[in-house]
């Protein structure tokens, strides 16, 4: 897909966090996307907004919910109205949150698949009808070792990433003949983020050995996805360090 620079053209990340979905958002603006970034509170998002900006690129911060309809609808008027057409929707809201099966509550587990995976319906649900009206688009979902197996104490988190991918499945498929573009992406593996450095500093120490996942790296993947041919268009791309085991 080339970009034609004489049109603006968006690059929405929902979920767009200090390291991947920030990665991502940057990845784009570099293309001359328009990147346009949320996240609950639109405060966090200045950082990545003023460094996009600063290496010349174009970026927008929004607070939304992405869990409320009306929210969504708000967000993807607003963006369109102003900046011009969502060419690609990133999904990129995790909710990692382990619990127990027996100490899980009723209102977390729905709270998990609510972020996990509704928000992510309602996000793509919004994109798709607008790509779908144009002809062309892409949309890429964010997924987890957990989309694939589940491991003990993350059922809410397994739940909700498997039916991510099967959500992103059904759309490759149905919206794959408008010309819109559906993938889903598993991470596999430790991020270079703040947390992992705090949390798991034996396993931070693994980046000098390449480790773990670098968010430019994962980045490059997505630009990958998103310039493809359509006639070797990809579904599932999966990414994990050379020494994670799977």
């Amino acid at each position: 897909m080339t970009l034609n620079h004489s049109q603006p053209k968006v690059a929405l990340v929902v979920g767009a966090g200090d390291a991947t979905g920030g990665a991502i958002a940057k990845r784009f603006a570099r293309e001359g996307y328009i990147a346009c970034v949320t996240r609950r509170t639109a405060d966090k998002l200045q950082p990545l907004v003023d460094s996009i900006r600063a290496e010349g690129g174009q970026a927008f911060g929004y607070s939304s919910d992405a869990r409320k309809e009306e929210s969504v609808a708000a967000l993807f008027e607003k963006i369109e109205a102003e900046h011009g057409p969502v060419e690609v929707l990133i999904f990129n809201i995790g909710a990692n949150v382990p619990c127990g099966i027996l100490e899980e509550t009723p209102r977390k587990y729905f709270k998990i698949w609510e972020m996990a995976c509704f928000s992510g319906f309602l996000n793509a649900q919004a994109a798709a009808r607008r790509m779908i009206a144009r002809g062309r688009g892409t949309i890429l979902f964010t997924g987890a070792t957990a989309a694939l197996r589940g491991a003990a104490n993350f059922a809410a988190f397994a739940g909700a990433k498997h039916a991510l991918r099967a959500l992103a499945q059904s759309m490759a498929r149905e919206l794959g003949p408008h010309n819109v573009h559906v993938a889903h992406v598993v991470v596999d593996g430790a991020i270079d983020t703040a947390f992992i450095r705090d949390t798991f500093p034996e396993r931070y120490a693994l980046k000098e050995q390449d480790g773990i996942l670098n968010p430019d790296h994962i980045a490059e993947n997505y630009w990958y996805l998103h310039t493809q041919p359509r006639d070797a268009w990809t579904f599932e791309l999966d990414l994990r360090p050379y020494m994670e085991r799977w």
